[in-house]
């Protein structure tokens, strides 16, 4: 008994058929816009809407200071990093959206 092959059929798109493609927004930069503080998360609100929000455990500078403190704040570099002075705590938009393990240093 010989089995016979399937006949396989070849697809072709003509170049005047339009080919349409839905892709959704991805942003190309995060730039920081406000940060918001509760008792136990740190929450970046980016200029295009999106909210990080991060365990405030993962910043014992930021954990151990007072509310007062945490709200006085500086965005630097048009959004691409956040500075407490008087903290001397400054953190990178890059390195909270990677998720960098606090414990890891």
């Amino acid at each position: 008994m010989t089995r016979m092959k399937k006949p396989t059929r070849a697809m072709s798109i003509s170049a005047e058929t339009p080919v349409r493609q839905r892709r959704s927004y991805v942003p190309s930069t995060a730039l920081a816009k406000s940060v918001e503080f509760d008792e136990e998360v740190m929450s970046v609100v980016f200029t295009d809407g999106r909210v990080l929000s991060v365990p405030i455990q993962w910043f014992p500078t930021l954990r151990a200071a007072s509310h007062e403190q945490r709200k006085r704040y500086e965005i630097a570099g048009g959004g691409i990093s956040l500075h407490w002075p008087e903290l001397d705590e400054d953190l990178s938009i890059a390195g909270l959206m990677a998720g960098v393990d606090w414990r890891a240093g």
